[in-house]
């Protein structure tokens, strides 16, 4: 198929790009590069430099069979300080997106959602069925686009899959040995923030409240490796079907808290990474775990790498110099 890979310069969509790639799809890379990075698209796929309002101009060539989308800015923190950069790209980008395919008549489209459409569960693991009350402006414009897709296969057709992913780590070797990994100017993740340390980039990591309600008293959140959420989307692309907008969960489907991570990683490195207790920070839930059942039951998906420790591993021999 003739895919385009909005925001595939980034670090899941680099990596869903290299797969397609290696899968014999024909793949074209958009992205502006405000986060990505040029040298993270794959050498097979053709990229074209442009932001998401003028992907209408790549669609117009013709011959799309779908669009894997990607493109969003991603930062809760700003998104709670500059809601309108939220609003603007995520929200109204996707829907510049949507219109370019229905008038060029691209059939389908799969979404890189989020779990921050949730906010905060009533109970976990969570399930698709589950309320949706985004606790900031990052995950209002993410359920806002899911409830555009579902208005978009409705009245004109349009097959859509939302993936509603977890936490997102390791690293991913391709067929040709490229590396593709985690790299963000602003890094706001747990995974690489404790490597840092290890590498001698941070003198020490937080930890935010160590009272929660948990076994050793800090956040429990399910990680997932980037090569199995890449293969989900995969798996999603053929699946859409028209007319229908199906949302999907992504993760491991087991928790790993703040102090399991800590001590993988120094398992993994060697380093003794120095960690500080700060206080908790508001509205950080104490556990979050995906139910993955639907997507395993109707897709036949199950994560490959479901070892934290594996994880771990990839994330950090990709960081090594």
């Amino acid at each position: 198929m003739k895919l385009l890979v909005t925001g595939g310069a980034g670090y899941i969509g680099s990596v869903v790009a290299a797969q397609l790639c290696e899968a014999g799809h024909d793949v074209v890379v958009l992205d502006d590069l405000s986060t990505g990075h040029a040298d993270a698209v794959p050498p097979a796929a053709r990229f074209v430099r442009a932001p998401i309002t003028e992907a209408g101009d790549t669609l117009a060539e013709g011959g799309f069979h779908g669009v894997l989308h990607f493109a969003a800015r991603s930062l809760v923190g700003e998104s709670v300080e500059h809601p309108d950069l939220y609003w603007a790209n995520n929200l109204g980008g996707t829907l510049a997106l949507l219109d370019a395919m229905r008038t060029h008549r691209v059939p389908r489209i799969v979404f890189s959602s989020t779990a921050a459409t949730y906010g905060e569960p009533d109970t976990t693991p969570i399930e698709e069925n589950a309320p949706t009350r985004p606790t900031n402006p990052y995950g209002a414009s993410k359920l806002a686009v899911d409830t555009a897709l579902t208005a978009f296969a409705g009245m004109y057709g349009l097959a859509a899959v939302s993936l509603r992913y977890f936490n997102v780590a390791g690293a991913y070797t391709a067929a040709d040995h490229r590396v593709y990994r985690e790299r963000h100017t602003v890094e706001t993740h747990l995974i690489p923030r404790v490597l840092a340390v290890a590498l001698g980039l941070d003198d020490s990591v937080s930890v935010f409240g160590d009272d929660y309600p948990t076994p050793d008293g800090t956040c429990i959140r399910d990680y997932i490796h980037v090569a199995d959420l890449a293969q989900a989307h995969l798996l999603a692309l053929p699946a859409c079907a028209e007319g229908t907008h199906t949302i999907y969960n992504l993760g491991n489907g087991t928790g790993f808290s703040v102090r399991q991570v800590l001590s993988a990683c120094r398992d993994v490195t060697g380093h003794p990474i120095p960690a500080i207790t700060r206080p908790r920070r508001p509205g950080d839930p104490a556990v979050l775990v995906a139910s993955s059942a639907r997507i395993q039951h109707e897709l036949s998906w199950k994560p490959a790498h479901p070892s934290l420790h594996a994880i771990i591993t990839d994330a950090w021999q990709a960081l090594r110099p």
